[in-house]
């Protein structure tokens, strides 16, 4: 199955390229190079990993956590290409490394000290980390990482190939969320304490 994908995601690389070569022109244009963010995370077992993604902040931003940079940082572009996910295409790259899934905790910076001890405590570093995951579909990020790890954690214990699927679509389909929402909703409303 891995391997089925990680050819399905090569030509799936070869059919974006376009895409990702326009949106780094357009990054050169704005900011200048390098168009392509290299950025050290921790993957499977704490192990640094280098994560690429097209730029969408000026070239001196501070490296911090996308919640902690102001929004002056962020280039004219930048904003459209996070919400469309633009930026996340170079990380087929790191899939095709093995050192990804698809799915999954979205790797971390090793300086976020008090995430990094979390997700130590709830084994979250046991799995490969993914290009999207149900915290980012349903809105959590590193700003909370109590609640983060909670649900991180929830994923995993809950992991199905059909929940994966659910969250790839809602990746980009924002109206599937929902679904996402409803198949934990019970334990999402523990963690949120409703």
């Amino acid at each position: 199955m891995n391997t089925i994908l990680k050819v399905l995601f090569f030509l799936g690389l070869l059919l974006v390229s376009p895409i990702i070569i326009f949106a780094m022109l357009l990054i050169f244009i704005e900011d200048g190079l390098p168009a392509i963010f290299i950025q050290k995370r921790l993957g499977k077992n704490k192990k640094i990993i280098n994560i690429y993604k097209i730029r969408t902040m000026k070239k001196h931003t501070p490296n911090l956590g996308t919640h902690e940079v102001n929004d002056n940082n962020y280039l004219k572009i930048g904003s459209f290409l996070r919400k469309t996910k633009i930026d996340e295409l170079p990380q087929i790259v790191n899939f095709l490394k093995g050192e990804i899934d698809i799915i999954g905790p979205r790797p971390c910076l090793p300086n976020q000290t008090n995430l990094v001890m979390l997700r130590d405590n709830s084994r979250i570093f046991d799995i490969k980390p993914g290009i999207t995951g149900l915290a980012q579909v349903l809105g959590y990020d590193m700003s909370n990482p109590e609640n983060l790890t909670k649900i991180e954690r929830l994923y995993i214990d809950n992991k199905t190939l059909r929940l994966d699927i659910l969250i790839f679509a809602s990746t980009f389909i924002k109206s599937i969320r929902k679904s996402v929402y409803q198949s934990l909703e019970s334990e999402i409303n523990k963690i949120n304490n409703i």
